[in-house]
């Protein structure tokens, strides 16, 4: 058999190359994968394959990732997320870059009943995006604040990220929620932070509502704010059930289906067009998750055999740094590959070898957990793979360009390191809230 230094640099080098050349990572790994056992074990071994793989697939806790995207889709095509902006909007629109601190807070609240931020970023560049280029907002900070907003769909619980990460980590995913949330308010208030203070300094950067607007009578005020009942009952039906002790992951997700559902016939929008196409994209969006699981465990299955894991695990413990230093540079690993990997390949094919080295250092898994949540969340504003950025630009004017989304992604990176940098120095702001509930 191979030295498992050789299967190693045979799966890097292989990776990197079918990147290079276009290949997609759940083709590229899967394809590694077989060829591999084919060479060490011979055709027999490739039932080994599909076990790992099935084991993993027959998880009662995985159904509720559909029902979650089934959830976000909906309320994409729904007029929820316009109504929700409206009645935030009016209540800040007398300050200095209270429309973008809204635009925050919205973002917030969708975060809590989507769990993925394409939907959530496509909805607030379509909700929000015009009504902040509309009053005179300088363009990058719109840009950044509809970026960071429509990205904190993986900090603010239900996270889908989450679910794979407790999957593949074995964490129980009810605990990774609970611990997410502290976190992920930390960020959101960062944004908020960032945009009164530099509103503040100039307001011509993103100026109050108009008088005609900013002046509404407090009456109608409080009628708008009847637009944030049925958004917070979908977000309440999910998390509550959940932290509450009532409904598991998966039960609560398909509460939030049912919400959601409730929702929109109350609008009187339950209709077969918007049900057809939500379905659609759930079932594409699954398919293409579900084959980068196939291909990532089918390779990490065979790494495994062989010893690489333990081999990588022994690697990473003997780094000449103290323990936490070897947690920086697995953040750095993470976020590295984040420019040019998705978040579900990055995790498995790091955490079956990143895992076990940190719990044997002596740290928490879920505190390691909203770690790469939070890396995460800067690689999806890290050009040039960006998802955020291609996600805007989808529903952006014409004559913004990727250039220009870029370039007002880094003031909120720099955000998002700060944020890191706390939960590195502060632990208890994941593991406070588990260990009270």
């Amino acid at each position: 058999m191979p030295s498992v230094e050789l299967v190693t640099a045979i799966i890097v080098i292989g990776i990197l190359v079918t990147l290079v050349l276009g290949v997609p990572l759940a083709f590229s790994s899967g394809a590694i994968a077989v060829g591999l056992t084919l060479w060490i074990f011979g055709p027999d071994a490739l039932l080994l394959l599909s076990s790992r793989t099935y084991s993993f697939l027959d998880s009662y806790i995985l159904v509720s990732v559909p029902l979650f995207v089934l959830m976000a889709s909906i309320l994409e095509r729904s007029g929820l997320a316009r109504d929700l902006y409206n009645a935030f909007a009016v209540w800040a629109g007398r300050l200095p870059g209270g429309v973008g601190v809204m635009t925050t807070l919205v973002g917030v609240v969708m975060a809590a009943t989507v769990g993925v931020i394409g939907g959530e970023i496509v909805v607030l560049g379509l909700v929000a995006l015009p009504q902040l280029l509309r009053l005179g907002y300088q363009r990058r900070l719109a840009i950044g604040t509809i970026c960071s907003a429509g990205s904190l769909g993986t900090m603010i619980p239900p996270s889908i990220i989450l679910v794979f990460y407790g999957l593949t980590a074995n964490v129980p995913i009810g605990d990774l929620f609970i611990a997410t949330l502290i976190p992920g308010l930390v960020l959101a208030a960062l944004y908020i932070a960032y945009t009164l203070i530099r509103c503040g300094m100039n307001p011509a950067l993103g100026p109050p509502l108009p008088p005609e607007q900013a002046n509404i009578p407090f009456a109608e005020k409080l009628r708008l704010l009847r637009g944030i009942a049925l958004p917070l009952l979908v977000a309440f039906s999910v998390l509550g059930s959940i932290y509450l002790g009532v409904a598991s992951v998966t039960e609560s997700a398909g509460m939030g289906v049912a919400g959601t559902l409730v929702a929109c016939a109350i609008r009187g929008e339950l209709r077969w067009p918007l049900l057809r196409e939500a379905a659609l994209q759930t079932m594409s969006t699954c398919g293409v998750v579900l084959w980068l699981v196939l291909g990532t465990n089918a390779l990490i299955g065979l790494y495994n055999v062989v010893g690489g894991i333990a081999y990588a695990t022994a690697l990473f413990s003997s780094i000449p740094l103290p323990p936490l230093g070897v947690v920086l540079v697995m953040i750095a690993v993470w976020i590295a590959l984040g420019m040019f990997l998705d978040w579900i390949g990055i995790m498995l094919l790091t955490m079956p070898i990143f895992v076990p080295t940190i719990t044997a250092l002596g740290f928490d898994a879920i505190w390691f957990g909203i770690l790469f949540n939070i890396s995460m969340q800067i690689a999806y504003l890290s050009p040039p793979f960006a998802p955020a950025a291609f996600y805007l630009k989808g529903v952006a004017p014409p004559d913004m360009t990727l250039d220009e989304i870029f370039g007002a992604m880094w003031p909120f990176i720099a955000l998002q390191a700060i944020g890191l940098a706390l939960l590195i120095a502060f632990p208890s702001l994941a593991t406070w809230l588990p260990s009270v509930l």
